[in-house]
């Protein structure tokens, strides 16, 4: 399920000359039924609306006052979101003979042409209040108050995300909050500036058109009408024709393969970027700690602490903190287990509150293999699932089965490609095009072809190599430099660069001579450290045969230096 809640305005979307049909009050039952939430957004004041409407309990809340009050129906407790209004203000629009004049917790309400009045008492007072319209009807509220501001107090005490829900709205003050949600609506009475602002405008008026809407949300959770979205997706790139590519925007099941220094993590940490910058919340599993410079989101666990999957949970009931996950002070061999023990947690969270929007997985052939096959049959059908790895082959069937984008990045692109086909029977291209760095392709199950080839959009903010990461602190086994030697004798391993650099200085010529010439430095620095331009360039002085044993590590201890500041 993708939208999981209905907003929807009272007077006029609604309710017919304030009463709302049977019919449409069946509906918002049934949708009820369905697990999703309704929510009440309305300019009127609560015991106005009590009036009109006396089941109250049929909305999980009451946004009342254009935003100005929130009320749980269930407990039946109000709370005021805004400053009251002064006795001056409303005294002079007494004295002044305003009429009608209602005066709520917070908003003071009236009906043109006082608009004129009320604008002058607010200047002679010097009051930081605005003035709100709706078909003739005029608002006075607080600076900065309104519908949206009031849904958004709502959702964060229930824990959603404006992104999976429906708004429904049909006159100027309605605009706010139908921006604010992922799918807008506005029934055919509606004024004409709402409906070209919003995604759908149904054939029926009032409350015979929300029912219209609620019967598309229970037929196919609006699914048949994604083209018509205002909010397209998430910018992956740009593609060689000059149009943008996105994200699918209903999540989808993606997986990103590429040898490593491909530049798949610049790819990843743009989108988290975008992902943040659209307040769609995250979780990232980074067993390497390769997303630790992301600013979008709160990391937790480092090279020393492990992260706790309580902390982790704690922090994603927050609806918009993103979580990147660090495994490193995790054991290679228990990083899966500690998978396993995160993904139901996560999954209940995900049914509850349709979050987090996204779970990107890297190393995803280690903590999804073959081996861990119950854990992928219970990811098959996750929505928003990313994964990343150098090794599709070696990922649950269960899992591969189920992806539905592929992004191919590097150099062995046909490998990569003849990999995962291998395990899907996808069809495609025997020799697709190899991209160029900073370039990748998609490809699309229900789209033949040889893949798009596009530019990654990467992050905007500078993005530092993990410095301290991959000079202080301690990778695994997997990903350690193990100085052996020419005949084996020596098992000498250097965790971070720190103490490349330091056994580099303690060993014999032998050793050193043995793998600099079989370019050992360049492919640790590749695979492991995954620096491509610090890899190139170890590369080089690896190849020069003539070059001196000191000289040579000398030049690599620059090279190192020169970009790793915490390196000894």
């Amino acid at each position: 399920m993708h939208y999981v809640a209905l907003a929807t305005d009272y007077d006029g979307t609604l309710a017919t000359d304030s009463i709302v049909p049977p019919s449409t009050l069946e509906a918002l039952d049934r949708l009820r039924r369905s697990g999703r939430k309704v929510i009440l957004v309305t300019g009127r004041e609560l015991d106005d609306l009590r009036q009109v409407m006396p089941d109250l309990e049929r909305f999980d809340r009451i946004v009342a006052e254009n935003g100005a009050l929130l009320y749980r129906p269930k407990e039946k407790e109000m709370k005021v979101l805004a400053s009251p209004p002064t006795a001056a203000f409303t005294d002079r629009l007494r004295e002044r003979d305003v009429l009608p004049l209602s005066v709520g917790a917070v908003i003071v309400a009236t009906w043109q042409p006082n608009e004129k009045i009320v604008l002058e008492t607010i200047r002679e007072l010097g009051l930081e209040l605005q003035i709100i319209f709706n078909k003739g009807a005029v608002m006075v509220l607080p600076s900065g108050v309104n519908k949206a501001t009031g849904l958004a107090a709502a959702l964060d005490e229930i824990g959603l995300s404006p992104h999976f829900f429906v708004g429904a709205g049909d006159a100027e003050n309605d605009h706010a909050f139908l921006a604010l949600c992922g799918f807008s609506m506005a029934p055919a009475n509606s004024l004409p500036m709402v409906k070209e602002a919003v995604d759908l405008v149904t054939a029926e008026a009032r409350g015979a058109g929300v029912e219209e809407l609620v019967r598309r949300m229970l037929e196919d959770d609006l699914a048949s009408l994604d083209e018509s979205v205002r909010h397209p997706g998430v910018l992956l790139g740009q593609a060689a024709t000059g149009e943008p590519l996105m994200l699918p925007r209903h999540g989808g099941r993606i997986l990103l393969a590429g040898t490593s220094g491909a530049g798949k993590s610049t790819l990843i940490a743009g989108l988290l970027e975008r992902l943040a910058g659209g307040a769609s919340q995250f979780c990232v599993i980074d067993p390497e700690g390769d997303y630790g410079g992301v600013a979008a989101g709160l990391a937790v666990g480092d090279s020393d602490q492990p992260p706790k999957p309580a902390r982790i949970l704690e922090l994603l009931e927050k609806p918009h903190q993103s979580v990147i996950a660090n495994l490193l002070a995790v054991k290679l061999d228990d990083r899966p287990d500690l998978f396993a023990e995160l993904v139901p947690a996560l999954e209940q969270l995900k049914m509850r509150t349709a979050r987090p929007h996204w779970l990107f997985v890297d190393e995803a052939h280690h903590l999804l293999s073959e081996e861990r096959q119950g854990l992928g049959e219970r990811m098959r059908a996750w929505a928003g699932l990313f994964l990343i790895t150098v090794h599709p082959d070696q990922i649950a069937a269960s899992v591969l089965t189920e992806v539905d984008t592929l992004i191919v990045m590097g150099q062995s692109v046909s490998e990569t490609i003849a990999q995962f086909r291998s395990r899907t029977g996808w069809p495609g291209a025997s020799d697709p095009p190899v991209p160029a760095p900073g370039e990748a392709l998609l490809f699309q199950r229900h789209i033949a072809g040889d893949g798009r080839r596009f530019v990654v959009a990467p992050p905007t903010a500078v993005r530092h190599r993990h410095q301290r990461k991959y000079a202080e602190g301690k990778l695994g086994d997997d990903k350690s430099f193990f100085f052996r030697g020419p005949e084996g004798r020596l098992n000498l391993k250097a965790h971070n660069l720190d103490l490349f650099m330091q056994m580099a200085d303690g060993v014999d010529d032998t050793t050193w001579l043995y793998h600099l010439r079989a370019g050992d430095y360049s492919r640790w620095i590749r695979e492991s450290i995954k620096d491509t331009e610090l890899a190139d360039e170890t590369a080089a002085i690896e190849g020069e045969a003539e070059l001196a044993v000191a000289e040579s590590r000398a030049r690599i201890r620059a090279a190192i230096e020169k970009r790793y500041t915490g390196a000894a």
